[in-house]
């Protein structure tokens, strides 16, 4: 079985024409943190409902609705970031395979987890993703793609005030 990277790779070296002024280089690294970030926000929005789901407690409506809007908001990032890739002249991801070799935002199997132990571990992943928004940030930059850099200022802003929520809801019940 070919690794993901791999299968884009040899997908993308077939493609040799590509819709964009963007150096070929450059479409490659953009590609690869584009398919990176959508790995890790499949990642995420999974673990973020399932907490939402299984949520329980003295603030469980609180915690309950916050979890529902903030997966929502991580899953608005899908479209966006995998069409990019396609208008760059690339190949995104295909399957769950693909984003379980990619991902590295760990998921989470714990049968029972904490409210409190949620919200620490939803905090942590999107300061991760923050970090990994802002690296792809550099990369675009390098290359002149303006149009994901735009994506990537609004996401980093997205993906800092659903940090700033968590840490305030967590100092809330401390």
């Amino acid at each position: 079985m070919m690794k993901a990277s791999a299968k884009i790779k040899e997908m993308e070296r077939k493609n040799s024409w590509a819709p964009t002024s963007i150096e070929s280089e450059g479409v490659v690294q953009i590609t690869k943190g584009l398919n990176q970030l959508l790995a890790n926000v499949f990642a995420l929005y999974l673990k973020t409902k399932n907490f939402h789901w299984h949520v329980s407690g003295p603030h469980f409506r609180e915690y309950h609705l916050l979890l529902d809007d903030q997966a929502s908001e991580i899953l608005a990032i899908v479209d966006a970031a995998a069409e990019r890739v396609r208008k760059i002249g690339s190949v995104t991801i295909h399957s769950i395979g693909e984003i379980a070799q990619l991902q590295t935002i760990k998921d989470n199997n714990d049968s029972a987890v904490n409210a409190q132990k949620m919200l620490e571990i939803l905090m942590e992943d999107n300061q991760r993703l923050g970090q990994e928004l802002r690296a792809l940030h550099v990369i675009t930059d390098q290359y002149d793609d303006y149009a994901t850099t735009n994506l990537l200022d609004d996401w980093i802003d997205q993906a800092e005030q659903r940090v700033w929520f968590l840490y305030e809801t967590l100092n809330s019940i401390k």
